[in-house]
């Protein structure tokens, strides 16, 4: 069973079951909706979006710099008031709301080569569209805490991002939002670097960022990518260099 974890008194969340006409043999899908009185009277109707945190399951890769995907999924989560309670097409989600925007939380509990086995059923299932399907993983050409918010862009040769791009018809249409966690020193093994833990400066780094991270998402969800988010990528770019 779903639920509406969380929700504003203002906000009405509600689940209408809808047949998938493409496929006949395939599960009824819900479509995730909120909807706002307005003082005349005319309802307000709000897109839902799909926030997906790409990473590795399992103790074993907690704090990692792979995983930091999955970590601000968790921040949002714990801000937002937004339970992660409930399994779903290979994944862990929560449903609730960012404002009085409708949003499904979910980190893909298959290793991140196979994300998109995840983000492509729940993008089709919750009817979300490809400009609301905001995709959060690590990036390492950009330097460690670095965030960098996009709405559209290739793989990088990310494959978690390879594989959600397989599994949304090869689209590359929809928001990235990149953490930077910098590259291997020397010629150390790239693998080795990704399931490596931060140092305690990057971790410093980390943290702060995901708390900025948190309030950037935010913004996406109720502003779009407008000229706060042009702002907030300048001041990131930045953010290190000293005046």
């Amino acid at each position: 069973m779903l639920h509406a974890v969380y929700a504003p008194k203002s906000c009405s969340i509600s689940y209408s079951r809808i047949p998938c006409y493409q496929k006949p043999l395939a599960p009824t899908r819900l479509r995730v909706s909120a909807s706002l009185p307005e003082p005349n009277g005319v309802k307000v109707e709000f897109t839902p979006w799909l926030i997906v945190g790409l990473g590795n399951p399992g103790n074993k890769y907690h704090g990692t710099r792979h995983n930091v995907g999955f970590e601000m999924i968790d921040r949002v989560s714990q801000e937002e008031g937004i339970v992660l309670n409930t399994i779903q097409s290979k994944a862990l989600i929560g449903i609730g709301s960012i404002g009085e925007v409708p949003v499904v939380l979910a980190k893909p509990q298959a290793y991140m080569n196979f994300s998109g086995e995840a983000v492509g059923p729940l993008a089709a299932y919750y009817q979300v569209p490809m400009r609301h399907i905001l995709l959060v993983y690590d990036e390492m050409s950009l330097p460690n805490g670095i965030l960098r918010l996009q709405p559209k862009g290739g793989h990088g040769h990310h494959n978690g991002v390879k594989s959600v791009m397989e599994h949304l018809n090869g689209r590359r249409e929809f928001p990235r939002f990149c953490i930077g966690i910098g590259n291997p020193p020397g010629t150390m093994d790239m693998k080795a670097y990704l399931l490596q833990k931060f140092s305690d400066t990057e971790r410093k780094q980390v943290d702060a960022a995901l708390d900025q991270g948190v309030a950037a998402v935010r913004t996406v969800v109720l502003e779009g990518f407008g000229s706060r988010i042009s702002r907030f990528n300048i001041g990131q770019k930045y953010k290190y260099h000293k005046v």
